[in-house]
């Protein structure tokens, strides 16, 4: 797969891997994930919008330039902002590989960072140089125009031209939370979602701080995904519970919503309303309650959104997979293409939208495993 590498959200040309339960992998254009669903389904989407969660500043104890992206924090409240767990480089921007940023100054607790307007304190090293648990000075209002006026998007090398931040929000986007992109949402338009409604495809939202996807160090990077808040409403618990009483499928628009309702109801299988921390990780051999279906970006080997495919298709058909995204040209990272995978239900019916409302179109490649 090659890296796309412009800012462009809803790509007229975007791919869609489709992966049924029986193994089977067709490819679609993105433009008709519509007739992948049917009256009784509810999409679950991220509505988490994305901070400027990169400060470019100064360690005062040795005067050295730094680079603070924020990681983590425990709660989704605005007026819960002073802590965040962070990763931190030294000098360099996101023009060089992540993985060839340098180190930062020994950071010890109690150091002073200048972060543009805001001044900073390391609380506690965690078990990494690259990770701290900081605390901001000042109120909270303060510290959220701080972070509007000098911070920027999280952002690396495969993308060459700086990011703005509305180039990282999808059409959902309410609560500032997330530190990356929740980028399978990219996918979805409000034409798209009055197409799903005119099918009888209900649509609910979750909010989910999704965190960063590379720290630059293999052996943290093995640690990721860290813990994330996450809010699910009344609402979207109920719409939860009457698609699964109608036997309707849920489809997670990206892999921190199937992290947010298998967290969820990892309790007692029920999505109950709430805001908690998500601290799984979901991977081959997790059982997965609720999620039916899954709209992601393509993702490289060694990831844990990649590793989160395994919950969903058996280790030779993941293997099939990156064959054919490789294969047909798939764009990868948070501006690519897409797949579709549908997981076999609990009673193993497989589900057959198509059936009875769609004809072959000699447009789609069909692969048979």
């Amino acid at each position: 797969m090659r890296a796309a590498s412009e800012p462009t959200r809803r790509s007229p040309d975007a791919k869609l891997l489709v992966v049924w339960p029986d193994r089977r992998i067709e490819h679609w254009p993105r433009s008709a994930l519509p007739d992948l669903l049917e009256a009784g389904d509810l999409v679950v989407a991220n509505d988490a919008a994305t901070l400027p969660a990169s400060l470019v500043g100064t360690h005062l104890p040795t005067g050295r330039t730094i680079e603070v992206r924020l990681a983590g924090r425990r709660s989704l409240e605005s007026g819960q902002v002073s802590r965040f767990l962070a990763v931190v480089f030294g000098a360099g921007d996101f023009r060089m590989r992540t993985e060839e940023r340098p180190e930062p100054p020994a950071l010890n607790r109690g150091d002073r960072l200048a972060l543009g307007p805001l001044v900073a304190s390391v609380e506690r090293r965690r078990h990494h140089p690259r990770l701290i648990q900081l605390r901001f000075g000042g109120s909270p209002a303060r510290i959220w125009e701080g972070l509007a006026r000098h911070g920027r998007p999280i952002q690396y090398s495969h993308v060459p031209q700086p990011l703005a931040l509305w180039d990282v929000w999808t059409p959902l986007a309410g609560p500032p939370v997330a530190f990356e992109a929740p980028s399978a949402g990219f996918a979805l338009s409000w034409g798209l979602l009055a197409s799903l409604a005119e099918r009888g495809v209900r649509v609910a939202t979750l909010t989910h701080a999704a965190g960063i996807s590379s720290t630059g160090d293999a052996l943290l990077d093995e640690e990721l995904p860290m813990e994330e808040a996450y809010r699910i409403s009344a609402a979207t618990s109920r719409a939860v519970s009457d698609a699964r009483r109608r036997q309707g499928r849920i489809v997670a628009i990206g892999t921190t919503v199937v992290r947010a309702l298998e967290h969820a109801a990892s309790f007692d299988r029920e999505v109950l309303p709430g805001e908690r921390l998500a601290t799984q990780v979901i991977g081959a051999g997790t059982p997965l309650h609720v999620a039916d279906a899954l709209l992601s970006g393509t993702h490289q080997k060694g990831s844990s959104h990649h590793e989160l495919l395994r919950a969903f298709v058996d280790d030779r058909t993941l293997e099939q997979m990156d064959t054919e995204l490789e294969r047909h040209g798939y764009r990868t990272h948070e501006f690519g293409d897409s797949i579709f995978v549908t997981r076999c239900r609990r009673s193993e019916r497989i589900p057959q939208p198509m059936r009875g409302r769609l004809r072959p179109s000699p447009r789609l490649k069909v692969f048979q495993p």
